[in-house]
């Protein structure tokens, strides 16, 4: 075996003093963007829950047709050959994007949630912190494999900086970009930016919710099972959420591609149709929700279609050409889905809701280990035994679907399964293995033969 150089340990060194610079640099420019786009949403948001339903009529539509001019004129026709998804954008592009549209995604969230579009917050926070990294890495001419990672810092910045944290944010970061692979030389400056942008964010006034769930404190078989089955539940609503989601997609580009429709009408259309859910639906799950996420979280109980509500009301959002977030939605989807199934399984509404938000964010984003690492910062280390076989229970029901489908599938869920390697999971078609049809095949022959040796099982 080759002797490992002397000069090693000085090179990591210099790695890790490389990335506290760059790192704690972007954090704190993305921790500072962040702050100021979520003092303009506090200001914009949350103030149509109990609005009378022609408000709403008329806000709808209104805010779908400025989302798209604002995304066909500023965004569309100024950002280039470059696509600006983060996962693309590590991916696919070296870590470039388009720096000179990063304003634009920001405040089409806020007129999406101003006008009482159902989103999240976090997609724009991702987006700038992408942007501002993707810039850091360009002004100082960095190489393509540091450009990559910085924008993995910037989004794992973006997501602390909404959310309070600042672990969760750096793995969700790395993990969102492929299925089944975590490069784990991104975590050390995915770290160091999560915690850099939560102490700025701190520091501007940003506030973030703190949540008590009660989990016993000595670790119990059957309470595991139970949160499991949850688990299992809440991976269920998420392939509803991410199947919802791509069915409103493609129904608007068939809408737009058959009838010609003006690309900034589509929204507009998607405004007129929400506004006319909210004849029949709760004013609650409009916007980001989260006073039902709370109310779940603390114990209240919850109608069991209410996350098949919230998830239809955010794939006609996003679907239809508004922009916003889709990992706030994710979180009041499970803490609705858990709260209402709690009551079967025994367990206290509380402890569902809680299991059931990080379940469904393991499963829709493809993101088991940040989101255990979420339930842990957000529930307190007691949740850890419970939140994780939730999570990853839920991660494998949904299959091989993501709310990301430029999201790479690295690794195929189950042995059982085959798929192309490094594919977007949208594009990806995984098809059972041929072990399983093979093994399928041998025992319908065998139970055929069976058949027709019994007595009149040939007649």
């Amino acid at each position: 075996m080759r002797r490992i150089s002397p000069l090693e340990p000085l090179v990591m060194l210099g790695t890790v003093a490389q990335w506290l610079v760059l790192a704690m640099a972007t954090g704190a420019l993305v921790g500072t963007g962040c702050s100021v786009f979520l003092g303009a949403l506090f200001k914009t948001e949350g103030h149509l829950y109990d609005a009378p339903w022609w408000l709403l009529a008329l806000l709808l539509p209104l805010g779908g047709l400025a989302n798209g001019l604002l995304l066909h004129y500023a965004w569309e026709r100024r950002r280039g050959p470059l696509h600006d998804e983060p996962i693309v954008a590590v991916n696919e592009q070296a870590g470039r994007m388009p720096f000179a549209t990063l304003w634009v995604k920001p405040v089409a969230a806020l007129v999406t949630l101003g006008c009482g579009g159902s989103a999240g917050k976090e997609g724009p926070c991702s987006h700038i912190g992408a942007s501002v990294a993707a810039g850091v890495g360009q002004v100082l001419r960095l190489n393509a494999e540091l450009r990559k990672r910085l924008v993995a810092c910037g989004v794992s910045a973006g997501f602390a900086s909404v959310f309070g944290t600042p672990i969760a944010g750096a793995i969700y970061g790395v993990e969102m970009l492929a299925i089944g692979r975590v490069r784990h030389d991104f975590l050390f400056p995915g770290v160091v930016a999560g915690v850099t942008a939560f102490v700025t964010s701190r520091w501007w006034g940003v506030p973030y919710p703190e949540f008590h769930i009660a989990f016993e404190a000595h670790f119990t078989l059957l309470l595991f099972l139970k949160t499991v089955l949850v688990g299992v539940l809440c991976g269920l609503a998420a392939l509803v959420f991410v199947e919802l989601c791509r069915s409103v997609r493609t129904v608007f580009a068939w809408l737009r591609v058959r009838t010609g429709l003006w690309p900034p009408l589509a929204p507009m259309v998607g405004g007129v149709l929400l506004a006319l859910l909210m004849l029949v639906l709760p004013g609650d799950y409009l916007g980001l929700s989260l006073p039902v996420m709370e109310r779940a979280l603390a114990g209240e109980g919850m109608p069991g279609s209410g996350f098949l509500w919230k998830a239809l009301l955010v794939a006609l959002t996003l679907g239809s050409g508004f922009y916003g977030g889709i990992v706030t939605p994710q979180f009041v989807i499970g803490a609705v889905a858990g709260a209402a199934c709690a009551p079967w399984l025994g367990l206290a509404v509380a402890q569902g809701a809680a299991v059931g938000l990080v379940a469904v964010v393991a499963a829709a984003s493809n993101t088991p280990l940040a989101a255990l690492i979420m339930g842990v910062e957000l529930f307190g280390a007691g949740s850890i035994w419970y939140v994780a076989g939730a999570c990853v229970a839920a991660y494998l029901v949904i299959g091989h679907r993501s709310v990301y489908p430029a999201q790479h599938l690295a690794y195929a869920k189950s042995a059982w399964i085959m798929a192309s390697p490094n594919a977007p999971v949208g594009d990806e078609k995984v098809q059972l293995s041929y072990g399983l049809l093979r093994w399928w095949g041998d025992r319908l022959r065998q139970l055929r033969r069976w058949h027709q040796g019994r007595p009149g099982g040939g007649a």
